[in-house]
């Protein structure tokens, strides 16, 4: 331990402030008071809650039916109108494959799997206004137009702690089955129908509603607009999330503040807006939402014209933590190529990635490419033979280079590589990150006691022994390349490789430096000194504080920005942004 030099300091509740029009509700009394004053007016008493899936639906009845206003309300389930359980994996095979962890992205809209006998009795029931009806479920609002339309979310990092709860995918009963299974099922099929549908909600929603906070709030649609337009005027964060895995290590524990658990941490997503949630401030009241939402529904503003033209409504640059401070090897792992991943996988692009070294033991190392002289098959075999040994002699035929605090070492789709033990990883990738082809895991288990899935076979169709000694030491390790200096700060470019489309660029300020974002999006990491301040050279948004080591995003929209040095000390910050045609 003692890896800091300074008090802890990493935030892990960062909020953004909302400013603006708009009304917020807290508490389920407050909110079915809302309700109910809204439908005060209404001839036909129908209130829609369309969810994501995982909302859990008896809680929103339990707490609505205890308001007399809603006693008798005549509750219908939107959820008995889909193909579901077998019929339904049957019509998801091509999708989901038989594959443990990778399936077929998914094209397909919720319309897709109702069964329209379901959807007609459903309506049947709807026509009679005698009483109020509330339809709730994942897809409410294609069977009923209410007189309220009310979208309650659900953050995909809790959707999975769920899964590993024991609780089952949408539409099928599998509280049992492998959580990776669980997962594919949710990456690859139902987040990508559930978020296409949502998308279309977010401007007629006259509520949304956020129930995992305590208490449970609600903001109406203004508010909504007004946070998400919040986050386009000012840098923020999203909320982090920890995880631990076999090979996890100690670095986060003391830097994030984290609680001592048995199992080492061994990641921190940062800065994965798919997988992130942000969490909005509204004079005192929290809501927190999927960041994907902000995405989805201010691409433009977010991303800036061109990167939205060009990957549409995605956020393609994702910052995470990989920590084996005192711990073990990554699994020696390749992605595939843009190619493959769009031939086998509905991708659009890959995961091209690079390991910035935020800290280091004196041992520290990265398995980087082919040795020189040893051919692909020969790889293949020997980690073949492992398979039924438990021991491979890597060290033959992968590069082990070392590496020591702030190398970057730039890692192009086709490389072999994983970090070595005693290594922080500050991962700068492309986000397509479920797509890493494992070749070896060095003999472990999983922390369910079961073989980390391995997948050779996609490995060696996409592994690329041309990536050798020498190249990799020329191409990869380090190439620092000096910048722009001025009084008070100096930069550099550290990457990425001409074959990924991130660039970086790393500031050494000893005073302050101006960057301007050029209509697009940048994110940035704090990776040396306590802390700093973002600032707005004309005074469009509040001075925005950062600490060690947390990742924060530059709206495109915000133009030019500030980071000033808080204390005599020099500070260095990474920035990454997608490298535009023409742009060295």
């Amino acid at each position: 331990m003692g890896y800091l030099k300074h008090p802890a300091n990493y935030d892990k509740f960062p909020t953004v402030n909302v400013q603006g029009r708009g009304e917020t509700c807290r508490g389920w009394q407050d909110i079915a008071g809302k309700i109910v004053a809204a439908l005060a007016g209404a001839d036909g008493k129908c209130v829609v809650i369309d969810c994501y899936p995982g909302v859990d639906k008896a809680a929103i009845r339990q707490a609505l039916s205890g308001v007399a206003e809603l006693s008798a309300a005549r509750w219908l389930d939107a959820d008995d109108c889909y193909l579901r359980d077998s019929a339904l994996d049957n019509r998801l095979a091509d999708t989901l494959t038989d594959d443990r962890v990778f399936g077929v992205m998914s094209c397909a809209r919720l319309s897709d799997y109702l069964l329209p006998e379901a959807v007609a009795a459903l309506q049947h029931a709807l026509s009679d206004d005698s009483e109020t009806r509330i339809v709730i479920g994942t897809g409410a609002a294609l069977l009923a137009q209410g007189d309220l339309l009310i979208y309650a979310d659900y953050p995909r990092w809790q959707r999975q702690l769920d899964w590993r709860a024991g609780a089952s995918n949408w539409l099928t009963v599998n509280p049992q089955e492998d959580i990776l299974r669980k997962y594919k099922r949710g990456f690859f099929w139902e987040w990508r129908i559930a978020d296409r549908h949502k998308r279309t909600l977010f401007d007629p929603l006259d509520f949304y509603l956020d129930t995992l906070s305590q208490p449970v709030t609600m903001v109406d649609n203004a508010a909504f607009h007004a946070g998400l337009d919040a986050c386009l005027k000012t840098p923020f964060r999203l909320n982090p999330f920890f995880d631990p895995g076999v090979w996890g290590g100690k670095w986060m524990e003391e830097v994030c503040d984290l609680p001592p658990t048995a199992k080492n941490y061994a990641w921190c997503f940062d800065g994965v807006p798919e997988e992130n949630s942000l969490t909005l401030r509204y004079n005192g009241t929290t809501l927190t939402m999927p960041a994907i939402n902000l995405v989805l529904a201010r691409p433009a503003g977010l991303l800036g014209e061109r990167n939205y033209a060009r990957f549409g409504a995605e956020f393609p640059i994702r910052f995470d933590f990989l920590d084996t401070m005192g711990g073990g090897n990554l699994s020696l792992q390749v992605h595939p190529s843009t190619d493959y991943i769009q031939q086998h996988f509905g991708m659009h692009y890959t995961q091209d990635e690079s390991y910035y070294i935020l800290d280091a033991g004196e041992d520290a190392s990265v398995w980087l490419g082919f040795r020189t002289g040893v051919g692909k098959q020969q790889l293949v075999e020997a980690i073949e033979a492992a398979q039924q040994s438990g021991e491979l002699a890597a060290e033959k035929y992968v590069n082990c280079f070392p590496v020591k605090k702030h190398d970057h070492v730039l890692i192009p789709a086709g490389t072999v590589h994983c970090s070595g033990k005693n290594a922080m990883i500050l991962e700068i990738s492309a986000t397509p990150y479920i797509f890493t082809f494992k070749l070896w895991d060095w003999g472990r288990l999983g922390l369910d006691n079961k073989p980390r899935p391995v997948h050779l076979d996609h490995g060696r169709r996409v592994m690329l022994a041309e990536r050798d000694t020498d190249w990799c030491r020329e191409q990869l390790i380090h190439r620092v390349v000096p910048g722009e200096k001025a009084a008070g700060w100096r930069s550099e470019r550290t990457g990425l490789h001409e074959l990924e489309f991130i660039d970086t660029h790393r500031y050494w300020i000893t005073q302050s430096a101006e960057i301007d974002t050029g209509g697009e999006f940048q994110m940035l990491n704090l990776v040396e000194g306590q802390q700093a301040v973002i600032e707005s050279p004309d005074e469009r948004f509040p001075p925005f504080p950062i600490h060690y080591a947390e990742t924060v995003i530059i709206p495109a929209a915000l133009g030019r920005y500030r980071i000033r040095c808080q204390q005599p000390q020099e500070i260095g910050i990474i920035v990454a942004s997608v490298r535009q045609a023409g742009v060295a």
